[in-house]
């Protein structure tokens, strides 16, 4: 069952980004920021922990997830540093998530040939 729940979550935070896509005029990178400011928010105001608790992967995974680790690592470290955790709480907790989007996006780049469009 747990499998189903992340992929009902998962599948409806991906549903909503491609009807933003088809729908409105947005580009895709407005709306994966949308997707982890949105995070951002639910994580600060605490919305987003019951939903992950639900769903586990299925709401961790998407952009929405990386903005709602960003709130909660921010909110840990000032609780613990005070006013500087402001700065570092955020990286601290999802530097492995930057980690691995940059290593992945350095060897596609080594593996592919980029082109232009024209």
């Amino acid at each position: 069952m747990d499998y189903v729940k992340a992929f009902l979550v998962g599948g409806f935070l991906c549903l909503i980004g491609q009807i933003l896509i088809d729908k409105t005029k947005l580009t895709p990178a407005r709306i994966l920021v949308s997707y982890v400011v949105a995070g951002v928010f639910l994580g600060a105001v605490g919305l987003y922990q019951p939903l992950v608790d639900f769903a586990g992967a299925g709401a961790t995974v998407p952009l929405t997830g990386f903005g709602s680790n960003l709130a909660k690592g921010v909110k840990e470290a000032v609780d613990s540093d005070g006013f500087s955790g402001i700065f570092t709480g955020g990286l601290k907790a999802t530097a492995g998530g930057i980690a691995a989007a940059i290593t992945c996006g350095l060897l596609a780049s080594l593996i592919f040939k980029p082109k232009d469009k024209s």
